[in-house]
């Protein structure tokens, strides 16, 4: 199945999109908007939210956010956080404080990504408590969205932007 195929793409190039949806989509598309507010330096909006990512000196932005790469191990390491907390919420289980580090190292040509996470807890959890909440660690939706076949929809849109 093409890309196309499995975006239900009409032939003109254009998304369908129902209800917030791709064709065929379990959950609504999530968004962020990002507009150029500097070298390199974006403001993104995402739902009511508004953060700003910049790229470091050294590659000539102005350092005044974390750049989108950094974004994105930060988004694993709060998704997998977050998910064990919802989990052991669930369960019962007080888990005390956690703290999960993201590293990754973007792919090289021909050599895949990859991602290193630490997860942390109080040492007072049974050991049958930690095997499960790592288990749980690798269902978080952003490591399944990492993991999983990734396809892309890209258009071209020509707009005058308000300053």
């Amino acid at each position: 199945m093409t890309a196309r195929q499995r975006l239900a793409l009409p032939a003109g190039g254009s998304t369908i999109k129902r209800k917030g949806k791709f064709a065929g989509e379990k959950e609504p598309m999530k968004q962020a908007v990002s507009t150029r507010t500097g070298t390199f330096k974006q403001s993104v909006r995402i739902r009511d939210f508004q953060l700003t990512t910049d790229e470091p000196n050294a590659v000539g932005g102005s350092d005044e956010g974390p750049g989108a790469l950094e974004l994105l191990a930060a988004s694993l390491a709060s998704c997998t956080a977050v998910t064990m907390e919802m989990y052991a919420s669930h369960k019962g289980w007080d888990i005390g404080d956690v703290e999960v580090e993201a590293q990754f190292s973007p792919a090289d040509r021909g050599c895949p990504t990859r991602f290193g996470l630490v997860l942390r807890f109080p040492d007072d959890l049974t050991d049958e408590q930690v095997q499960r909440l790592k288990v749980i660690a690798a269902k978080c939706p952003v490591h399944r969205v990492l993991e999983g076949e990734v396809m892309f929809d890209e258009r071209v849109e020509r707009t005058q932007l308000a300053s």
